[in-house]
This record gives structure tokens, sequence and C-alpha cells, in this order.
């Protein structure tokens, strides 16, 4: 007989008020009929019998005791014991699965580790950085064992990976916003995070809303022109395009090995063509939907381009299907740009303010960036907006001492999957946080990533990231395996004890070792809800406790904004 003793220990505390719980059962059940029978004695002026009483539960016709009483006193307690028992049961359970995880905390982590993520030492990394800032840099939690806040440095691009309700925007989203010391890009699907926000961002600095999905109700009382990513030049035509087919693509499906690439590249013509003439980006369509126009020719050749002229001239002397098969697919790309509802967001008019998005990252502002998963038509210009916020913002770190920010830069990309599937990212994270851009991504599953950018690409992502964050909700095998195999291994006590009857010692006892993953797969599966695993590069994994934007130094004034703005 072998048994295995892990070096966990049992949950004293919670054995002891499941004891308690129990004893307070016996007692009330015990308590019942002496209640009981002193009620009725009350109602009959004398003390009843066993008989008596069980008569006044099981008869509700007799006379000589009124039974309603009796009942009503046993439901009463009955339902006194319920409402204690039924919370009770819950929160031991509930505390019975974190002290489970809570318990390996000290199998695979240091103390050093934990010093090295606190915030004293990350406000080291930042000064030596020059960013001696009030904040140390981008917040994670607090660490289970030591219970020392734990940072991310303005070095280290994060990404999460977590399941829906789970605490992404309460947890690590809210708190992180608030207390950014710069310019700061949110992109998210839903209000709350605008609401909790964005009064507090308003001491920092201006606060911009693009939501031509109509997210957060917000007006359109100023535009960004995507021309603007443009700048005049061939080379910037065609990223611009790429990232336009990119979100008009589902990476699940086999691109046409012809169309596709020619749409592609008569959509970057033709944007070029509208930056050259200052025409808003809806001349565009208007040319891809009259394909006999040589008006972008004209402005190409106009400009000097004459390689992107004659190519446009290419185009319109195809034989007829050809020619329709490539401006149809070119026309799909850029569907988006005829609905009503995007429109003001992205040309000028009625006296709305011109959005530079090219000088933003230098300032304090903040710009939520709002869209809906189900809204394809608006997908393309949030999407848009958020990779020209990422590529300014390299632009003027290019531009800056040391090639760094002088302030770091954060983009929060909160259901990354959904709101910013640029395809951009994969190659550039890696350099970002040495540009003083530091990115959270935040993800549903490790699929969800698989879905936009495929398994290369979110291979790439994750492998690019500092900071990377693994918390309740999954079920990937893969990646709950992969948690496990991080967790790191211990050595496990085991006692064999062998019975040998025939021989007069009786039995032997004999103590060994063996090892044994800290956190099985089953365990990672179970994480509770506040719980998270964080691999920081350079260090061992850390088991840390999310703390909710309530808990943080900044609760009254976001309690404020949501008063003010939420619905």
């Amino acid at each position: 007989m072998t048994g295995t003793i892990r070096r966990r220990g049992p949950d004293i505390t919670g054995m002891w008020l499941a004891k308690l719980l129990l004893i307070g059962n016996l007692v009330t059940v015990l308590l019942l009929p002496p209640l009981a029978a002193e009620l009725l004695a009350a109602r009959t002026g004398r003390q009843p019998t066993g008989a008596e009483l069980l008569r006044a539960y099981g008869d509700p016709d007799t006379s000589r005791f009124p039974p309603p009483d009796v009942i009503v006193l046993s439901i009463g307690l009955l339902l006194l014991l319920a409402a204690i028992d039924v919370p009770l049961l819950g929160y031991l359970r509930d505390r019975d699965r974190r002290r489970h995880v809570d318990s390996t905390a000290r199998l695979w982590t240091r103390r050093a580790d934990v010093r090295r993520v606190g915030t004293e030492s990350v406000r080291a990394s930042a000064a030596r950085i020059a960013y001696p800032l009030s904040t140390p840099g981008v917040y994670v939690g607090r660490s289970v064992r030591g219970g020392r806040d734990v940072w991310g440095s303005w070095e280290d691009v994060q990404v999460d990976i977590c399941g829906p309700r789970t605490g992404k925007t309460t947890c690590r989203v809210i708190p992180n916003v608030v207390s950014a010391p710069g310019a700061l890009v949110v992109t998210s699907c839903k209000r709350d995070v605008v609401d909790a926000t964005r009064e507090v961002r308003r001491r920092s600095g201006r606060v911009w809303v693009f939501d031509p999905h109509d997210v957060a109700h917000e007006p359109p009382s100023w535009f960004w022109d995507p021309l603007g990513m443009v700048a005049g030049n061939m080379k910037d035509a065609v990223g611009v395009a790429g990232l336009i087919a990119f979100t008009q693509h589902d990476q699940q499906m086999r691109s046409d090995g012809y169309f596709q690439p020619a749409a592609q590249n008569l959509l970057a013509m033709f944007l070029l063509a509208a930056s050259l003439d200052k025409q808003p980006i809806t001349a565009v369509r208007r040319w891809l939907l009259r394909p006999d126009d040589d008006e972008p020719e004209s402005i190409l050749r106009g400009a000097g381009n004459l390689l992107a002229a004659e190519a446009c001239a290419a185009n319109r002397s195809l034989p007829a299907n050809q020619r329709a098969g490539v401006y149809g697919t070119a026309v799909q790309l850029v569907s988006w740009l005829a609905a009503p509802e995007v429109l003001p967001w992205i040309t000028p008019g009625e006296g709305r303010e011109e959005f530079d998005f090219v000088e933003f990252a230098l300032g304090t502002d903040t710009l939520y960036i709002l869209s809906r998963v189900d809204d394809e038509r608006a997908n393309p210009a949030a999407t848009l907006l958020t990779g020209a916020m990422l590529v300014a913002a390299e632009y003027r770190a290019a531009a800056c001492s040391g090639g760094r920010l002088p302030v770091p830069f954060l983009v929060v990309m909160d259901e990354a999957a959904n709101t910013a599937p640029l395809p951009i990212l994969p190659d550039r994270l890696s350099h970002y946080g040495s540009r003083g851009v530091v990115v959270m991504m935040m993800l549903q599953s490790w699929a969800q990533g698989v879905h936009v950018w495929g398994e290369a690409g979110m291979a790439k992502i994750w492998n690019a990231c500092s900071v990377r964050v693994y918390g309740a909700g999954g079920s990937e095998d893969a990646m709950l395996r992969a948690q496990s195999a991080f967790s790191g291994r211990f050595e496990a006590g085991t006692t064999a004890v062998t019975h040998a009857s025939s021989a007069w010692w009786g039995s032997t006892v004999t103590r060994a070792s063996r090892p044994e993953v800290v956190l099985d797969v089953a365990d990672v599966a179970a994480l509770p809800r506040d719980r998270m695993l964080v691999q920081i590069s350079g260090g061992r994994p850390l088991l840390v406790r999310s703390v909710p934007w309530w808990e943080g130094p900044h609760a009254d004034a976001i309690r404020a904004s949501i008063a003010q703005h939420g619905p």
C-alpha cells in the first residue's frame, strides 16, 4: 500500500468551520421537538406527551393541539437553517478550491522572484530608462506568496488569456487605464470601460471616443481621416490596403490567388491617388464603382507616380470579365465606406474637428475605440484607427531621444481579436516595449487568437510578450498542459507499507519521494476566478490574485464617473 503525501497541507480553518456547521445543524434539529412541545403546552395549559406531539405533526385535523403554530415554527427554523447553510457551504467550497491552489505557491515561487517584480524593483527599472513616474509600471495583481503588488515594467508587452466573466475589465483594464501616465488608447466592445474611466482621464487631458457602432451613444463631434496614414507615398498606401484587406478576410478561408492580390494592389493605388489629391477616402469607392473613370490615373501621372498610373491604366484595359473580378473584389474590401453610421467619423463636415493621430502619442489625451463583433461594416474603421495609432507612435518614438517616447504610451486592447485584429501585431509586438509603446492584449482563449492570426501568428504574439497572464475559465487542453508544465515539479513524499503476516515483525514502512507537477491539468482548469498564473520574462512563474478597481486608490473617482456616465 503506497500513499502520496502532498506538501500542500489541509485546510484546518475550513475543517473547523464545517464541523461547527454540522454541530449547529444537529443542535437545531434536536431543539425543534422541545420548542414545539413548549408551544403546544402554552396553547393547551399542559405538557403534551410524545404521542400527542407526533399527532400534532401528523394529524392536520386534530382539535386538541393546533398544528399551524408547530408547522410555522418548524418551517421557520428550517428556513433559518438553510439561510445559514447555503452561503456558508458555498464559501467553504470556494475557499477549499482557492486554498488548494494557494498552498502550492511556495512550491513554485521564491520570495526573490516576487521582489524582482515588486513595486520598488519595477520603480527602479523605470528610473533607469528615465521614467521616474508616480505609477511604476503596468499593474498585474497581488502575489499569493508574500502579498506583494506585482507589476510589468514600462518595457514589457503583455498578453492575457482569461475566460469570460473572470474580471479582465474590472481587475486588469480599468485599474491600468485610470493610472496611465501619458497618452492612452483603449479598444473595447463594451461601454463600461468608457463610463468607469472617462472622468478620471479628463484630469490628464482630452477624451476622444470613436464610436461608429453606437456602443456608448457618442455623437460624432470629430473625425479621423484614414488617408492620413498614406501620407502621399506608395509604401504606406500598400500597407493601408493590406490592413483593410486583412480586416475583411476570414483566416479560415482560402483567398483567391489572383483577384485578391490584384484588388489589393488596385486599392493601394486608388488610396494613394485620393491622398495626393486631398480627397476624402470615399472617393476610392466611387472610382472602384466606375471602372472606366481615369481620374485616379490622371492624379498619379500628374504627381509623377508614372508606374502607379500605368498600373491603373492596365487594370482598366483588362478583359471585361477579368476587370470585373478585380474591381468587384476591391469594392468588397471597401464596402464599409458605404455605411452611413461610419462616414461622419472618417470624413470632414459640419464643423467637426480633425483628430491629429500623429501627435497624439506625445500628449496625455485618451482615445477610446469602440466596436461591436456583430457589426462587420464598421469594424474596419475601428481597426484602421487602432493600427494608425500604433504606427504613429512608432514614428514619433523614432524621432525622440534614444528612439523612445518621453512618457510611456499605453495601448489596452480589450477583446483584442475582435476589436484590434491587426496583421502587424505578430511581427511588431516584440520591439514595441523598447519604443515606449506598452501594449496590453486581452484574449478569451488561444483559439480566439488563432482564428485571427493563425497558429504561427498567435505563437509569435505569445512569445513576443514579456508578461504572459493565464487566468480562470480555460478549457483548451494544450494550454492547460502548458501552464501545468510551467508550474514546475516538486518532490512529493511517499509512504509504502508492506504487510507480511507470516513474518514475526508484521509489516515494513518505507518512506521516499517522487517528483510531481505542482499544478496538474485539473488544478489549472479549476483556477478560481480571482487567481492568475503569471509568467514574467527572466523569472519563475507567479500565482497572483487579481485586484478589482474598487480595492484600488481610484475607487471613489471611478464610482463618480460611473454615476455620471453610466446608462
